[in-house]
């Protein structure tokens, strides 16, 4: 296979979709050049490529960081800090709002996002080191708020587990977002962690529809296997958090309530939800997922959202980004309110524990006196 480089528009349209067969369990449809790439590289079958090699397969980099912990100061997230030991994640959902972070490595936000991942082996490593700088002060960190820490490369590379021991070894708290159903691996140090009040774990369940969930999430657990998770680590004394999330109008949506239901009865203690959001290259790779296989509800989806956004796929403005606002979007917010209200889903999640904090001492370190 040959690749054509050409000239890249300042608003080029999405990419030609790449064969079905090469993209097979993939989300997005097209690999189109991130927005800071002045090419844009477009793929020409030449006949001398083996069949056997055509099939994207995830290829996986080593990146050693420099620092770990990436504070932030949104008023719309209730943390100031997170750690990812990935960049990109191969659960390839269609919809998630970090794949543009991609275009930041030169990838793209499209297929590299999902097939060309960075591995941080030394993240443990670097994370100690950042929580025992004498100029640190603790507060609950995040994980899984950017890309999947549970994707499936974690089964091998264990970076997540061994960033657990560091945190359960500072008594640090965490809370922890995923659909990965390998975080029940890691249940045993979870639950030290949980019976501390140190760590909360949210789950993210989109629908129950197990045709949609595969279309949209390709490498994702599928639902009735998500709601497993949330009773195993319910069943072993960890705060479970279902999210709702994203809700897309007029696919999803409609599910709202049955969701909550089934989240609450495998032991979910609360509930939260997000509308969809398309920032940067998302909003064409989505459209263009949408338009395959959607397309008898493509324009319906978009003419929600446009109204939540002021007319526009997607606005990135402080208070309204998350949940988008006008009727819509007020209907969905007071459907939720009811439901998790009438199903006991309303109640916020005791406060994860900072007290506790402490840097183990380290070989040939100075016991106290006292």
């Amino acid at each position: 296979m040959f690749y054509f480089c050409t000239m890249k528009h300042a608003a080029p349209p999405p990419e030609m979709p790449i064969a079905s067969d090469r993209r097979k369990g993939r989300g997005a449809l097209s690999n189109d050049a991130g927005r800071f790439e002045g090419l844009s590289r477009m793929p020409f079958e030449d006949g001398w490529t083996p069949e056997e090699e055509m099939r994207i397969r995830t290829e996986v980099r080593i990146e050693k960081p420099r620092s770990l912990i990436t504070y932030n100061r949104s008023p719309d997230l209730p943390f100031d800090r997170s750690i990812n030991p990935y960049r990109g994640c191969e659960h390839g959902c269609i919809y998630c709002f970090a794949r543009p972070t991609h275009a930041y490595l030169g990838l793209s936000p499209g297929l590299d996002f999902e097939t060309r991942l960075v591995a941080r082996p030394a993240a443990p490593e670097v994370l100690e080191r950042e929580l025992r700088a004498k100029s640190y002060k603790v507060a609950p960190l995040a994980m899984g708020t950017n890309t999947d820490p549970y994707q499936p490369i974690e089964r091998d590379l264990k970076i997540v587990r061994n960033c657990l021991k560091v945190l359960a070894d500072f008594k640090h708290p965490l809370a922890i977002v995923t659909k990965g159903t390998l975080v029940e691996r890691d249940i045993d140090i979870l639950q030290q962690m949980a019976q501390q009040g140190l760590v909360r774990v949210g789950v993210s369940l989109t629908t129950l529809d197990k045709d949609l969930s595969r279309r949209m999430e390709p490498r994702v657990p599928l639902p009735r296997r998500r709601l497993q998770m949330i009773e195993r680590l319910a069943q072993a004394g960890i705060p479970v958090r279902l999210m709702a999330s994203p809700m897309i109008p007029a696919l999803s949506d409609p599910e709202l309530e049955a969701i909550l239901k089934a989240g609450q009865a495998a032991g979910a203690t609360s509930a939260s939800w997000i509308m969809l959001r398309l920032p940067r290259e998302v909003s064409p790779l989505f459209q263009q997922w949408l338009e395959e296989h959607y397309p008898d509800r493509a324009g319906r989806v978009m003419a929600r959202l446009r109204e939540m956004h002021g007319g526009q796929a997607y606005s990135a403005q402080w208070g309204k980004r998350m949940r988008g606002e006008g009727h819509y979007a007020q209907i969905i917010a007071h459907r939720f309110k009811l439901a998790a209200k009438r199903l006991g889903l309303d109640e916020k999640q005791p406060t994860l524990r900072t007290d506790l904090f402490h840097p183990p001492l380290r070989k040939g370190d100075q016991m106290p006196l006292i």
